[in-house]
């Protein structure tokens, strides 16, 4: 059968009453038969007469930007949902009649509309921190220069050099470097690094160069920024 109209009071009563128990017109997630439905509103329901459609219309409002993307046929009508003939309430009729105003009187309707909208919050605060959840943070790294000091001008560059490139770590890459003057004949060997910072401690980095004792006379940083 499927909903019939949202014009008349017996079509809005439908709707109502369908989404009482629920947050979406089908499934467990929004999709296009509330974006077909949503659409076939003209306004937002009374709340008075009909609190769960006018709750189920302000939580979809709220999917209006993703619209396109939420899943479903958008060939669809409004009228392919709903409930079926078996599902029907026996005697539906339109609430707050005249006749019965003292009895449809929901004195504990607040509440449960704050306790809907506090379990759909929650909803989507858990969906938001699955999606975070499941992005990979980058690593955090620096590009470090290094000042590798030798301990005469007799000392074999090459072969220190090489001495520290030969330290291999995770999270750490050897880059281009140069020899630089310091005086006396003396050249020190100037090194670029790059680190990735939770997994590599210049502290003991040094350390491992500095025990290299029949190049290296000491090591500094000379440099260093976060990339």
């Amino acid at each position: 059968m499927g909903f019939l109209d949202f014009a008349s009071d017996a079509g809005m009563a439908l709707l109502d009453n369908w989404v009482k128990t629920r947050s979406y017109i089908i499934g467990y997630g929004p999709s296009q038969a509330d974006v077909k439905s949503y659409q076939a509103l003209k306004s937002a329901p009374a709340v008075e007469k009909f609190p769960h459609a006018f709750r189920w219309y302000k939580h979809i409002q709220s999917f209006e930007p993703e619209f396109s993307s939420l899943p479903g046929d958008p060939t669809k009508e409004f009228t392919a949902y709903g409930p079926e003939s078996h599902e029907l309430p026996t005697n539906p009729k339109a609430p707050n009649t005249a006749d019965d105003d003292d009895d449809e009187v929901d004195l504990f309707g607040s509440d449960d509309e704050e306790e809907e909208s506090k379990r759909i919050k929650e909803e989507r605060v858990k969906q938001y921190q699955e999606k975070k959840k499941d992005k990979v943070k980058p690593a955090a790294k620096s590009i470090v220069t290094l000042d590798v000091k030798p301990w005469d001008d007799e000392t074999d560059m090459k072969g220190l050099e090489e001495s520290v490139r030969s330290i291999e770590k995770d999270g750490l890459t050897w880059g281009a470097s140069k020899l630089v003057a310091v005086g006396f004949g003396i050249k020190k060997l100037q090194i670029n690094l790059v680190v990735e910072d939770d997994k590599i401690s210049l502290d003991e980095l040094q350390e491992e160069i500095d025990g290299f004792e029949d190049f290296v006379q000491s090591s500094d940083i000379a440099a260093m920024q976060k990339l």
